[in-house]
């Protein structure tokens, strides 16, 4: 039997091999089967096309399996099934949630005025955040975004949000399902380690309220592809000064604010207007269990909806449903209320001290290591570089190291992944659960190695 160093990390099929091997999943038929038979078919068909996120080469995404004080609460929540909207339809649910979240923004530092939901993903979170900052920016103007929409706007043309160029995918769905379109998103010029320029940032600032409404300035806590860090302390006094809502996407690296001696590198998250945070990357918990904080409690007033049957007017009752869309949602608070209960607050700082030390010590190592540049200095648990070959033409490069990202990803044996920085093509590790230097440096020989197999088969063109 092999073991979990020897395995692959997932099959290595192409899209058409994993298609034809899941077709006799979805033969529905009049007459079911067996459970034993339908076991058989999953381990056959499906899992050996499934990531083995545990897997230590896995070094690809913010992707974990679940550890064991979550994994008892989700099997309590699948047990139960429970909708955790309103008290109605779940007393001990509803009011978990709002324990948590009271909790959580305790542990944070976020302020006694702070509250916070349960979001399906840090997606649906920074949406509704863009959603609350548009909403408080029409109470300045005089009107109830709710009623009125963007038509209540006397120039809804100029409104923009501003974030990083490095920033999620995400907003781009924020501002399109907010109906502004991505001409309203506008991106910031990163410094050398892809945090925002302050300085570029405050003359863009002053060029753009010439003939612009700046309502919402999104920092990134974590960026996607290297896991840098924005001045939020920087962004938030400009912030101030405009009178613009400061969204924090934290889903990634908010985790890490919890760790002493990084708390420093999240100063100002307390006065943010909002925060997302994923415990489903570091903290091991099931997805979903993404969250969206506010400074103040009321602004989730802006997303409540009332009805005959369900958040009925003038109960004093737990509704969390009343903060975000979904009226049915999972009880994802409780894999996280026992994940953190059964690991305690100094083992989760251990957790996830471990992949940030073991990053900036191969970091340290790669300096000197003629063969490798170095894109980013680390923050988190992220490192993005790329292969140095006097054989490769510089025109080439980002070819050559897409060319190495489809190999090694091909094998199963290692997952890294592959993303741009600018025009750059680079490759990136990313360290998400408890782990060393000497596993990483195994992932960056293997690629060594599979770069050098594709020079020695002339496939480069």
């Amino acid at each position: 039997m092999q073991n979990k160093d020897e395995a692959i990390i997932f099959s290595g099929a192409t899209p058409n091999k994993v298609k034809e091997d899941l077709q006799p999943l979805v033969n529905f038929q009049e007459e079911g089967i067996s459970l034993d038979k339908l076991k058989h078919i999953l381990k056959e068909r499906l899992l050996p096309h499934l990531m083995k996120y545990n897997h230590p080469g896995f070094l690809s995404m913010f992707n974990d399996v679940p550890e064991e004080g979550a994994k008892l609460g989700a099997e309590v929540a699948l047990e139960f099934n429970q909708g955790v909207t309103d008290w109605y339809v779940s007393p001990g649910g509803a009011m978990l949630e709002e324990l948590c979240i009271q909790a959580l923004c305790s542990l944070f530092g976020l302020g006694s005025e702070s509250d916070g939901t349960f979001m399906y993903s840090g997606t649906y979170a920074n949406q509704e955040a863009l959603y609350l900052a548009l909403h408080w920016k029409a109470e300045q103007e005089g009107f109830d975004f709710s009623q009125e929409g963007l038509k209540g706007f006397k120039h809804p043309e100029r409104l923009v949000v501003l974030t990083s160029a490095d920033a999620h995918f995400s907003l781009k769905h924020a501002v399109r399902m907010l109906g502004l379109g991505d001409k309203n998103l506008l991106t910031l010029n990163v410094d050398e380690n892809r945090r925002i320029d302050i300085l570029q940032m405050q003359k863009e600032v002053d060029k753009l309220q010439e003939n612009h409404d700046i309502f919402c300035v999104v920092a990134t806590t974590g960026t996607t592809s290297t896991g840098s860090i924005d001045n939020v302390q920087q962004i938030s006094s400009l912030c101030q000064k405009i009178s613009a809502w400061l969204h924090v996407d934290g889903a990634y690296g908010l985790a890490y604010s919890l760790v002493p001696e990084y708390r420093e590198r999240f100063a100002g998250i307390e006065s943010a207007d909002s925060v997302s945070w994923d415990p489903h990357k570091q903290f091991g918990t099931p997805i979903p269990n993404s969250i969206l904080f506010v400074r103040h409690k009321e602004d989730f007033n802006r997303m409540a909806l009332r009805s005959d049957y369900i958040y009925r007017e003038g109960e004093d009752v737990p509704s969390p449903g009343l903060k975000s869309p979904p009226s049915t949602r999972p009880f994802s608070a409780l894999p996280l209320v026992t994940s953190i209960r059964y690991q305690g607050i100094t083992k989760i700082q251990e957790r996830l001290r471990s992949p940030i030390q073991a990053i900036e010590s191969i970091y340290n190592k790669l300096k000197t290591d003629s063969e490798i540049e170095l894109c980013n200095e680390p923050e988190t648990g992220i490192i993005c570089f790329r292969i140095i070959n006097t054989q490769v033409p510089s025109i080439q490069m980002n070819q050559f190291h897409k060319l190495i990202y489809d190999e090694v990803i091909s094998t199963g044996k290692h997952s890294i992944s592959f993303t741009k920085l600018g025009d750059t093509a680079v490759l990136r590790l990313v360290a998400i659960t408890p782990t060393t230097a000497e596993i990483l440096m195994k992932t960056i020989t293997y690629v060594k190695e599979k770069a050098i197999s594709i020079i020695n088969r002339g496939e480069l063109q």
